[in-house]
Formats: structure tokens, C-alpha cells, sequence
């Protein structure tokens, strides 16, 4: 008898401070799972969801080497934006955050801030329903979505990288945002995609 309430005091070490980094370790890879089980059952294509922008209309017809990321793919953005043993120091805010992130993951674009981005560059598509590893932007701020079912995205918020809820008051008052997918093109790996910030 002693004994199980000894088990039950030993499992609460998360009052005397040694298990929050594992909670937030644990958070993260739920997370993950949990985008990994959403994104499978989402469909790839881009036909229903795409938005024009002021470049794609009246531009340069599309290659049919262009696509959209896979499933996989926007895994590994997540699982990069999510690791936790990639060091965030040498980004200075959110859009320089989000621009490593998908280097990392291996899906390179000239950087691009957040005003440009929601203007519309070349090498993303803007989309009306978010999966996966879309960037979120707004004017001044942009993140990459995690969770689109629970409005869950990453970016660098006030106390450094995490995640937050894009349907909280705080974002709402920020405005709409626009979503927008990275474009991949298949005829030569390491293209720049994007424009140069001016």
C-alpha cells in the first residue's frame, strides 16, 4: 500500500519543474502526428482551392513541371519547423523564420518578407483552405500552418518560435490572412522561386 502512493507521487514531477521541456518535446510530436494523419487524408491537388493572384492572371502560362508539395513534403516542413533541436538564433523574425525552415526541410526560395509574400510571389500559389505547410501571412507577420482543423501554425511569436491558434482574438484583429503553397518545380531542383525583397 505505501508503495503505490510513492508511484503516484514519483509521477508528478512536472510540480517540481523537471518534465516541462519533455511536455513541450511531447506537444510538438503529437502535433506532428496529428498533421502527419490530416495531410494523408487531404487531397493534393490543385485544382478546387487555388486562388489566383494579380501575377498568375494574364501571366506566363504555367509549366507542367510545376506542382505543389506531397503529403511527405509538407511533413518535412513541419517536422522542421517543429524540431526542437534546430537552433532559432539566427532568425531575426517571422519571415526569416519561415525562409529557413523550408530551406531546411529542402525547398529553397529567394527570401521574401511578409508584405511581399501576401502580396504574392512567384513560387508560392495563394489557396482558400490551408493544409499542412501552407504559409499563413498577414501584413507584418507570417508563420507556416501545422494543423489547419485546429487553426494551429507556427511562427515567431512574442517569447521566440511556437505554436498559437490563428482563429484567436489576437490574429483576428490582425485582419484576414491569406494562405499561400509553396510551388515546386520538378525541371530543376534548387531553382529560386521566389522574388527578392526590394
Amino acid at each position: 500500500m505505501l508503495h503505490n502512493r510513492n508511484l503516484r507521487r514519483e509521477g508528478n514531477r512536472h510540480q517540481n519543474g523537471a518534465m516541462p521541456c519533455r511536455s513541450n518535446l511531447v506537444l510538438a510530436l503529437l502535433l506532428l502526428g496529428l498533421a502527419l494523419c490530416a495531410s494523408r487524408g487531404q487531397d493534393v491537388t490543385r485544382s478546387t482551392n487555388t486562388i489566383p493572384t494579380a501575377k498568375e492572371s494574364g501571366s506566363a502560362p504555367k509549366h507542367k513541371k510545376d506542382r505543389t508539395l506531397t503529403s511527405d513534403e509538407r511533413l518535412a516542413v513541419i517536422a522542421s519547423a517543429l524540431d526542437s533541436k534546430t537552433p532559432r538564433h539566427a532568425e531575426r523574425d517571422c519571415s526569416h523564420l519561415v525562409h529557413a525552415i523550408y530551406e531546411r526541410a529542402g525547398f529553397p526560395y529567394s527570401y521574401a518578407d511578409s508584405d511581399d509574400i501576401y502580396s504574392g510571389v512567384e513560387g508560392f500559389q495563394r489557396v482558400s483552405t490551408p493544409q499542412s505547410g501552407d504559409v499563413i501571412v498577414w501584413h507584418g507577420h507570417m508563420g507556416i500552418v501545422i494543423r489547419p482543423s485546429r487553426h494551429v501554425f507556427f511562427s515567431f511569436l512574442h517569447a521566440g518560435p511556437g505554436i498559437d491558434d490563428y482563429k484567436s482574438q489576437y490574429w483576428i484583429g490582425r485582419g484576414e490572412p491569406r494562405f499561400y503553397r509553396y510551388v515546386k518545380n520538378d525541371r530543376c531542383a534548387g531553382c529560386t522561386l521566389a522574388r527578392k525583397s526590394e
